[in-house]
């Protein structure tokens, strides 16, 4: 709901902080094209809200989180709101339910609702007709009462008849570790305390559970704040810095090889990147110390459309809220193998976005009449006081907007207004429901299913059946198979019929289906067999998945042929290596048998399975497998040895046994490898597996050190070799070879030789490395300087925070520019553990130049002044284009290209072209560079390979230079962009300098 990241250190505040009317909100909203928006509830009859449901009576549940960010004293309520006139408009607003703490969802459920409010998950009913509860069952317990926006909420109803909830680990509090550190315990059901527990909050893992049976499982994945379903049952889920990615595989696949590593069930699924770039219009925005700015930094409430009311292309359509942005923003998701891709609709425009600086929508949803309603949070505020700044927190703003909140409806141009309480389910009859189950907008199809696991009974099973068979309706199939499922009256003679259905995602569902039943109906395994050729990649992935748990010769042959039929999808490969069966040779045998040197798929097939080895295998299997990797080879063409190599250490480092002391002879035999293959990616995997073992002491291990000591420092070896012994060397204590290592961390050396050196000297486990860095820093150039800033924070837990206090004393003395240090580590600086550091970091990472904010003051009336962009290229064209561009045209590429600050807000845009010095953008600092033959040169250091540098110039000019030719360079500490621009233009100017850049594509 809120964000983990935060806005650019010392941004000013706005000017305007004043809340707008519900209609006057309507004007701020720039909309798709071929949509209207229009409100349906707002104050007073709804404040705060979070989430909501409509009902099969057409009523509105509405969640109010009133308690956000800090009130944990029981101010959540449910809200009941019901359309008296027909007008479309909620105008009867009733308190359901109160005294809930931070109540996060809801989901209508038997006669009541079910409502999350960690660390429990209420149950909440109405007995008396009156429209307010009176039932209060706590159905699940446990969960982590953590910062709200990662608690447990989004209780939905899954195709499959479980209820899901969004669920992730609890997030670390420092700042409000009393309030909200809770970690969560044992999740469980409070009237079974005997029954199914899920420890430890579930391992930070999603929750499915049937509370009518009591049935309680973790779900492979985690998601933040939402969750959604497409048609076919495929969860797509988000969190604040990635608005899309899809579970793909599930719980039960893993399970059953827990020799397979499996680091990640989901797959990010955007083309245009996690923190995505976002197109806000917001005038003046509310923006707090670590929120990141112009890309999405807070996506929650993901809604894949299925609501059918909309134009066909929308059908693919995913909506994702980005509150602290105020939009709406949309990609369109296409198949890719077994997972999605999520694309951009628009290059440069969300679906929907406002001008307004508190519209905050959060959450979404498909109404009964296909349109997609917006739940608008309406605050001042949305980041959580954990990671704003102190003035803030203190400033009395939190809860500014308590009072208000707004529910829009987003529907085609034209559209009549909603009319509630007529044509819904509520006095449905059960044939009626069955109907339904075909219906296009997924809010029938779902509820009508829900109803019918309650009403129906022995004689509706043919009128399900008979749906399960309509040849014209395939939502109605999937749907009545589910149905019939979740009764206990599915047939095996129906999965088979459904395993031959002409649509894929029935068939993928009959596969799911079929698996439930392979106890009691083996007869169906030759039907699943018999899909070994379908054309569709997720009903084959689903079939590999499910043939995991056939154990015979016949589904061992067709899992081995779906995985070579689809090798290069590496989810094909991950459920081919789940099934138990998989642990045997045979597989490994089979794909080197097979081996393309040209096919990475093939590489990091070997590497999992040879993982599993390593993690599960008895040594003589692993000396085996060693013996073969490391024979000598002519040339590097047959890279699987590398590749089994790597999986073996990946496989050692799960080890729960050691080794026999016998493995003494496979470390001598790769040590012998890593000095003398000729493959470099072999004697990189021999590094690997040493790593993870260590080294024997013997007179061997003792000469190899010697060896890689000479190595190290011999100029004639090739870098690669010189890298390689220098990684050798930080296997031991490398504080004997500071001085070697110091050395070798000089422009003249080979850039991979360079940070080879760092990181050993950043090996030892104090300030050494830290140090020298600072003492070298000005002569470090960009490539190497990323590396060198990370040993700051790869330390022991006793030397980084001494480290971290040498860093913040660089910035602070001016040795190191605070825009090299990055923005995902200036966060982590800024939210670190330790409050001396934590507060320190946020007053010098947040400090400004006195002086040019005087400039930048005067300025202040260029971003209320009327503006032209068309002026403004004239202006861009006089003073800017000789050192930047706009989307990679319009100028000189010298300076960084201004698309990328675009989606700012103007006052930070401003005023970083007021003191470009406070911001220098990475890789755009000054250079002087001094050559051996007495040359000068001055420039940015644009490129760097192994052995060279490229300079460029204003105007463009580019000079490549041997790094043997250099005998000194030093950073200036300044950006090529000079202070002074305000002697060159006037505030008029400068507003029409910032719409054209805010506009140009």
């Amino acid at each position: 709901m809120a964000t983990l990241l935060g806005a650019v250190p010392g941004c000013q505040k706005s000017t305007t902080n004043s809340a707008i009317s519900p209609e006057e909100a309507l004007t701020t909203f720039e909309l798709e094209p071929g949509f209207q928006i229009e409100l349906v509830a707002s104050e007073p009859q709804v404040a705060d809200p979070v989430a909501m449901e409509i009902d099969e009576n057409g009523r509105f549940y509405v969640v109010e989180m009133h308690g956000y960010p800090l009130d944990k004293t029981g101010t959540g309520k449910i809200k009941l709101l019901t359309d008296k006139d027909g007008d479309g408009r909620m105008d009867e607003s009733t308190v359901f339910a109160e005294d809930l703490v931070l109540p996060t969802g809801i989901m209508r459920w038997k006669k009541g609702v079910l409502v999350t409010d960690a660390p429990n998950v209420y149950y909440l009913e109405d007995t008396d007709g009156d429209g307010k509860s009176d039932v209060r069952d706590t159905v699940l317990t446990g969960f982590a009462l953590s910062n709200p926006q990662h608690n447990v909420n989004s209780p939905l109803l899954g195709l499959d008849n479980w209820i899901y909830l969004a669920h992730e680990s609890a997030v670390t509090a420092q700042v409000f570790k009393e309030e909200f550190g809770d970690r969560g315990s044992d999740i469980m059901y409070p009237k079974r305390p005997d029954g199914i527990r899920l420890p430890d909050n579930a391992s930070g893992r999603s929750v499915r559970f049937r509370p009518d049976r009591y049935e309680l499982e973790p779900v492979a994945g985690n998601t933040q704040f939402g969750h959604s379903f497409d048609a076919w049952g495929n969860r797509l889920l988000v969190s604040n810095a990635n608005h899309a990615f899809h579970e793909v595989i599930t719980t039960p696949y893993l399970k059953r090889n827990p020799d397979l590593l499996v680091s990640n069930v989901s797959q990010s699924i955007s083309d245009h990147g996690n923190a995505a770039e976002v197109f806000p219009i917001t005038k003046n925005p509310q923006l707090q110390l670590l929120t990141d700015v112009g890309v999405i930094t807070s996506a929650c409430g993901i809604t894949h459309y299925l609501g059918g009311a909309f134009p066909a292309k929308y059908d693919s359509i995913t909506f994702v809220a980005e509150p602290v942005s105020n939009l709406v923003h949309f990609d369109k998701i296409t198949d890719k193998g077994a997972t999605f891709t999520a694309s951009r609709v628009h290059p440069g425009k969300e679906f929907l976005a406002s001008t307004d600086a508190w519209f905050r929508p959060v959450n979404m949803y498909v109404g009964p009449d296909g349109a997609l309603y917006v739940v608008d949070y309406y605050r001042q505020i949305v980041e959580h006081p954990e990671w704003m700044s102190e003035e803030v927190t203190k400033s009395g703003a939190l809860y500014n907007g308590t009072e208000q909140g707004r529910i829009y409806r987003i529907t085609p141009t034209g559209s009549k207004p909603a009319t509630w309480g007529k044509d819904l389910l509520g006095k449905a009859t059960t044939a009626e429901l069955i109907e339904k189950l075909a219906d296009r907008n997924v809010w029938w199809r779902r509820n009508a299913q829900r109803l019918l696991l309650d009403r129906a009974t022995a004689q509706d099973v043919n009128a399900l059946e008979a749906m399960a068979r309509n040849p014209a309706k395939p939502l109605g199939r999937l749907h009545a198979l589910w149905t019939l499922e979740g009764l206990g009256k599915l047939r095996p003679d129906l999965i088979t019929a459904a395993l031959k259905d002409p649509v894929a995602g029935v068939r993928t569902n009959a596969i799911k289906l079929a698996e439930i039943h392979l106890e009691t109906a083996p007869t169906l395994v030759p039907s699943l067999l018999a899909l070994q050729s379908d054309a569709d990649p997720k009903v084959r992935f689903q079939l590999l998945c499910t043939l995991g748990f056939v154990d015979n010769a016949e589904a061992s042959a067709v899992r081995q042929k779906l995985l070579f039929a689809d090798v290069d999808d590496p989810w094909v490969q991950i459920a081919a290596l789940s099934a138990p069966s998989s642990q045997k040779g045979d597989l490994l045998n089979a794909v080197l048998a097979r081996y393309k040197s040209n096919d990475p798929a093939y590489g990091s097939l070997v590497e999992r399975l040879s993982a599993m080895a390593g993690a599960s295998q008895p040594a003589k299997t692993i000396n085996q497998l060693l013996q073969k990797a490391t024979a000598p080879v002519s040339e590097e063409k047959n890279t699987w040895q590398a590749s089994l190599i790597k999986g073996v250490a990946q496989g050692l480092k799960r080890r729960n046994n050691t080794l026999d002391s016998n493995f003494q002879a496979e470390q001598e035999l790769l040590i012998r490898a890593f000095f003398d293959h000729p493959a470099a990616s072999v004697r990189s995997a021999c590094l690997q597996v040493l790593q993870v073992t260590g080294l024997p002491e013997t007179a061997q291990t003792t000469a190899a050190w010697q060896r890689a000591v000479q190595t190290a420092g011999d100029a004639r070896q090739s870098p690669e070799k010189r890298s390689e012994a220098i990684g050798f060397l930080a296997m031991r204590d490398a504080k004997p070879q500071a001085p070697l290592l110091k050395k070798l961390i000089a422009p003249s050396e080979p850039l991979s030789v360079q940070v080879a050196a760092l990181q050993a000297l950043g090996s030892i486990p104090d300030e050494t490395v830290s140090e020298y860095v600072l003492q070298k820093w000005p002569v470090m150039t960009p490539d190497i300087r990323q590396p060198a800033i990370a040993t700051f924070f790869t330390s022991s837990e006793k030397a980084r925070p001494l480290r971290i206090k040498l860093l913040l004393d660089a910035v602070e003395k001016g040795i190191i520019d605070q825009n090299s240090i990055g923005w995902p580590r200036t966060v982590g600086l800024m939210a670190n553990s330790d409050p001396d550091l934590r507060n320190r970091a946020r007053v010098l990472l947040t400090k400004r130049d006195k002086q040019r904010d005087e400039v930048i003051k005067q300025y202040q009336p260029a971003l209320e002044l009327s503006a032209t962009a068309e002026k403004g290229a004239l202006v861009f064209q006089q003073n800017c284009a000789l050192c930047h561009q706009i989307g990679s045209t319009g100028g000189i590429a010298f300076g960084p290209d201004l698309a990328t600050i675009r989606n700012r807000r103007p006052a930070s845009i401003m005023g970083d072209i007021l003191n470009p010095n406070l911001s220098i953008a990475d890789g755009y600092d000054l250079w002087t560079i001094t050559l051996k033959n007495g040359e000068t040169l001055q420039g940015l250091i644009s490129t760097e390979t192994p052995t060279a540098l490229t300079l460029l110039n204003q105007g463009g000019q580019e000079t490549t230079i041997s790094r043997q030719d250099i005998e000194s360079l030093k950073a200036m500490n300044m950006s090529a962009m000079t202070a002074g621009l305000e002697k060159q233009i006037n505030p008029q100017q400068m507003a029409d300098l910032l719409a054209y850049i805010k506009q140009a594509k």
